[in-house]
């Protein structure tokens, strides 16, 4: 077996509606299945997904308060008031900012623009940068990302006889603030039809709204501030972001042009992917590290040598930044792999002074993704005494409701179920991991903390074909609410197996499914490579993963990005002439050897031997590290060393080391392994060379001699030497005959001699246990020896108790 690292939860479709979609609208099975796995049945319905054209985009005068806004702006315009944008320093923020910036120039406003400093502000208004707005002569403040939860803030500005129109998308609390007009698709009462906007989408249909057109020019701000701030790419969203990478393929924008090329990503080939990961980041770096200033100087100047300067601080700030997250993951870690019993907690906190504030949140989300445990990372400031946090939960632990139940410990908190941010004092930071532990102990279970993959659908090798995963990008852009198609093929062979990469750190396999006779596919597990060695060639695997195009050299072809992987079966791994000086052998024995996850149940490993005098033939580090059964020809079993103190059926490692005196020894051992995942077959041949069976006639022929020469007792060693020479048969085969004839009464010892037996009772060879048991085991050996992987494989799993490691 080899167990998937998380629960997968496959979804079921209904095959009449996926034919009728194929048939109505031409699509491909992959295609069709996609969409009814994503609740898209209604013909018309599909039809409308897959255009996702500018028809989709909402008039913007169904946002309440847009028309108080759009008056006041204008006659901000008229008036010639100074108008300042203030944003936020995240990816969303900065391209509200942008896009605001660009609307303005287009509407020859007098505007300036400000975000606050994230170390020295903080989120959101603040009174300083309020006073310094009116100092400056502004009249009006737009806000854009931010601004909902400022109640004291708006009617500060107020009283310095400044309006401020707030334009923002996060949950509004229940008191709203007393601003000129408020512009949120989720306050109460609104009627607009999508409320999942970015602070981007917001921003852009105020310029919709005050352009009285749809500015196709700003599509690229939306497009970029929508999936940076990982907004669900469903309805609206999904039309803006589509439209606006489409323009991003061709822009002109010189900031984003040279983003682009600082980061390395083609502008034909932008995905909704490239803006999350190659983009994003280096927008995200300038208000980590400094100020977000630099960004939205980026994103919206003319002067492409001016951008490609910027581009270059931001991509140098981002390495700066993956530099400090890196060193910060490490000493987390070393703080995690240090603490007793890890396994048992359910909730990490660490901290450490002086740790940057602007990337704790990446790097609780780095802990959370190895770990799977709701994570706290706090850096604390040594002259002030309090600590800064960022958490990230999992499904099941509602961090804002853990944080709420122990809120008199903090000076600030907020957040929501997945992600929350808090300021403590230092000292109070071991009481909050002590009460979260306990709340955790309370609503978590074991299942709770392993992480679960939503999975699309099932589908056969015969699925995976270019014109079918060329169909699927129909579906593009993926992202939040609108993943990228996740699929599981089960029962995959193996044709090959390696590691691939400068370090060998990823996985490549070749599989095929013979039964259907279908091409053979690759698939890729990037930082996977240390399965290579736990996966045996004659496994049948399960894949779970994306389908992509390979493209090399001009030639196209199927392959599958592995995300997750498992062998539900126990896997039989094929040692025989392996030595035991061999270097596995020592990996496997390795002291506390376990599975590399949190949690993973220690790995308990058997040695089997069929003979107690072959247990000073093993090797001495074998014995500290596994328990050793023997299991006699008797038919009886025993521990003869197990300072382990497994019992078998706990064992998950068998290591069949000798061979088998018979068939039943053999399968007495694995019947009674009910809990075996991997089975190591080495059947290592105690004494050297294999007789061969002798055949009737050689019986015979050495029954003939005896009638002549033993009829009176002779000596054993010359009765031997005499029908040797006149038969010509080998004396170990001809000692053999001599036992088996003995034990039929055929012949008897005389001291030290033999003789024939008078008048014998006619009896069968086949009656003969020594002879029966001889043929057993030569049979055994004949199997066991010289079958292939394959079929010993076969032979034993059958012969295991019924066991799977996941339902299928």
């Amino acid at each position: 077996m080899l167990a998937s690292r998380a629960r997968w939860k496959i979804k079921e479709v209904d095959n009449t509606t996926v034919a009728r979609l194929i048939e109505q609208l031409n699509l491909s099975p992959l295609l069709a299945k996609l969409l009814v796995a994503r609740g898209m049945s209604d013909v018309e319905e599909v039809r409308r997904f897959l255009q996702a054209d500018a028809d989709q985009i909402y008039d913007p005068y169904l946002m309440d308060g847009m028309r108080e806004a759009v008056e006041r702006i204008r006659r901000a315009l008229d008036r010639k008031e100074w108008i300042r944008i203030y944003g936020d320093y995240d990816a969303d923020g900065v391209s509200s900012t942008s896009l605001m910036v660009q609307l303005m120039r287009q509407l020859g406003a007098g505007f300036d623009y400000y975000i606050p400093h994230r170390i020295h502000e903080g989120y959101g208004l603040n009174k300083n940068a309020l006073d310094q707005a009116k100092e400056s002569g502004v009249g009006l403040i737009i806000t854009v990302d931010t601004g909902i939860s400022a109640w004291p803030e708006v009617e500060y500005a107020a009283s310095l006889g400044i309006d401020v129109i707030v334009t923002d998308h996060h949950e509004p609390p229940e008191k709203l603030p007393p601003a000129y007009s408020v512009i949120n698709p989720k306050k109460p009462g609104c009627p607009y039809p999508y409320k999942q906007l970015a602070g981007v989408g917001v921003a852009f249909k105020l310029a919709h709204a005050l352009l009285g057109r749809l500015p196709q020019e700003l599509l690229e701000m939306a497009a970029l501030g929508t999936v940076a701030d990982l907004m669900p790419l469903t309805d609206e969203n999904r039309v803006l972001v589509k439209l606006g990478i489409e323009s991003m393929r061709s822009t002109t924008n010189p900031g984003l042009s040279a983003l682009m090329d600082a980061a390395g990503v083609d502008k034909k080939e932008l995905s909704a992917g490239h803006i999350a990961f190659s983009l994003a980041p280096r927008i995200n770096a300038s208000g980590r590290l400094e100020s977000a200033d630099d960004a939205v100087r980026l994103l919206t100047t003319n002067d492409r040598e001016e951008a490609d300067r910027l581009a270059f601080e931001l991509d140098q700030l981002n390495k700066e930044r993956q530099r400090i997250v890196e060193e910060m993951t490490a000493e987390a870690l070393a703080m995690l792999e240090n603490t007793p019993d890890l396994a048992g907690h359910k909730v990490l906190v660490v901290w450490k002074e002086n740790w940057n504030a602007g990337v704790i949140g990446i790097v609780a989300s780095k802990l959370l993704e190895k770990y799977y445990r709701p994570t706290i990372v706090l850096g604390i400031d040594p002259e002030t005494g309090l600590a800064k946090g960022s958490a990230r939960s999992i499904t099941g632990f509602d961090l804002y409701k853990a944080l709420s139940s122990c809120s008199e410990l903090f000076e600030h908190y907020g957040g929501h179920q997945a992600a929350a941010g808090m300021t403590i004092a230092s000292e109070r930071i071991p009481e909050l991991k002590l009460r979260l532990e306990a709340y955790a102990a309370d609503c978590l279970t074991e299942q709770d903390l392993i992480p679960e993959i939503q999975v699309d659908f099932h589908c056969g090798l015969e699925d995976a074909t270019l014109e079918g995963i060329t169909q699927l990008e129909r579906m593009a852009p993926f992202g939040m609410g609108n993943p990228s198609p996740r699929i599981v093929i089960n029962e995959l062979e193996l044709q090959d197996c390696k590691k691939i990469g400068r370090e060998k750190q990823h996985l490549k396999l070749t599989l095929v499914q013979e039964q259907r006779q279908v091409p053979a596919i690759e698939a890729v597990g990037f930082g996977k490579g240390s399965l290579a060695e736990r996966i045996a060639p004659s496994a049948l695997i399960d894949i779970l993963g994306e389908l992509s195009v390979n493209e090399w050299n001009g030639i196209r072809k199927p392959q599958i990005i592995i995300h997750d992987l498992r062998v539900p079966e126990p896997q039989v791994f094929d040692w025989r002439g392996i030595r035991s000086t061999d270097s596995r052998w020592a990996e496997l024995f390795a002291e506390g050897a376990a599975e590399p996850d949190l949690g993973s149940c220690q790995r308990k490993k058997a040695v089997v031997i069929f003979g107690e005098e072959e247990l000073a033939g093993l090797p001495p580090e074998w014995k500290s590290g596994s328990s050793i059964w023997c299991f006699k020809d008797t038919g009886q079993w025993t521990d003869i060393h197990n300072d382990l103190k497994h019992s078998y059926s706990e064992i998950t490692d068998l290591i069949l080391y000798s061979m088998p005196p018979g068939q039943n020894q053999l399968e007495l051992a694995l019947r009674e392994a009910a809990g075996v995942q991997r089975i190591y077959s080495v059947f290592q041949e105690p004494s050297p060379g294999r007789r061969t069976i002798p055949g009737r006639e050689q019986f015979k022929q050495v029954y003939a001699v005896l009638m002549q020469r033993a009829q009176s007792p002779v000596e054993e060693n010359v009765l031997v030497d005499y029908i040797s020479r006149r038969s010509g048969l080998p004396r170990s085969t001809i000692q053999f005959i001599m036992k088996v004839f003995e034990e039929l009464s055929f012949v008897e010892r005389d001291g030290t001699g033999y003789r024939c037996v008078a008048s014998p009772a006619k009896r069968e060879l086949s009656s003969s246990r020594l002879y029966s048991n001889y043929i057993d085991r030569q049979r055994v050996e004949e199997m066991l020896m010289y079958s292939s992987a394959k079929e010993l494989s076969r032979w034993i799993v059958s012969r295991l108790p019924q066991q799977k490691s996941n339902n299928r």
